[in-house]
């Protein structure tokens, strides 16, 4: 169950991320109620995660699940370019957080 709640947290990491960015400081209300329930959520799921899980190991998933898809999210909008190099970074990224789940 710490598994799969670390990864919806992890996941509601991108979308506070995402809607933090599009807040433009915090200005415009609907991003801005994003950003708050979602990192509260995020929080929480963390929290409840490392009750059961090493703190390192699950910060890691929680930082590479959540940077992962927010860079995703960007290159699928095109907010952000996409290239053959930063596809392979996030590949490797991803390797490395199935790693920790498997090495745990």
């Amino acid at each position: 169950m710490a598994w799969a709640v670390l990864v919806v947290s992890g996941m509601l990491e991108a979308v506070w991320a995402t809607a933090l960015g599009r807040s433009a400081g915090l200005t415009r209300l609907v991003p801005s109620v994003v950003f708050g329930v979602a990192l509260v959520l995020s929080m929480v799921g963390l929290a409840y995660a490392m009750r059961d899980l090493p703190v390192g190991t699950a910060y890691a998933v929680w930082v590479g699940i959540g940077a992962s898809l927010t860079v995703v999210y960007a290159m699928a909008t095109g907010t952000e370019p996409v290239s053959l190099v930063k596809v392979l970074l996030i590949l490797g990224l991803i390797g490395c957080v199935v790693g920790l789940k498997l090495a745990h």
